[in-house]
């Protein structure tokens, strides 16, 4: 999983389908129903690349709000397994249930891209999320 999570940050670098491509070979693998890559710019997360043709209801907003904002603020993997009981959720689609946002943070303890996923049943990350993102991404040199 660490290979393809790294690949995929570097296909979102290259381009929209690249990062689209990516985004639905992990989205695939982990069984997730949806699958993006947030990146800030000028203090607002945008959605750069993720699976399917439908955009989610906050494509851009502030970088202090949802679950990214949390996950900047702490620095750590946000796995809320129902996100009709955190209020820091900002609606991705009306049906969503479980969602995680993963920090990628650089070697220079910046945070600059966001890795998430949302799946379609309620507590749907057994693994305790990401099929262990956070711990595998450090044995690529990044932190998440």
């Amino acid at each position: 999983m660490c290979r393809e999570l790294a690949a995929f940050i570097l296909a979102v670098a290259q381009g929209t389908a690249a990062g689209k491509q990516m985004a639905e070979k992990i989205r695939d693998a982990r069984g997730y129903r949806w699958v993006r890559v947030y990146k800030l710019t000028r203090g607002d997360l945008l959605i750069v690349s993720g699976t399917g043709d439908d955009p989610p209801c906050y494509p851009r907003f502030p970088a202090t709000q949802g679950l990214c904002g949390a996950a900047v603020e702490a620095r750590e993997t946000i796995l809320v397994k129902d996100v009709r009981k955190d209020v820091r959720y900002l609606p991705t689609f009306g049906s969503t249930p479980s969602d995680i946002v993963v920090p990628i943070i650089s070697s220079s303890e910046r945070v600059g891209r966001w890795f998430g996923a949302v799946v379609e049943q309620l507590d749907g990350f057994p693994d305790g999320g990401g099929g262990g993102v956070e711990r595998r991404w450090w044995g690529s040199g990044e932190r998440a």
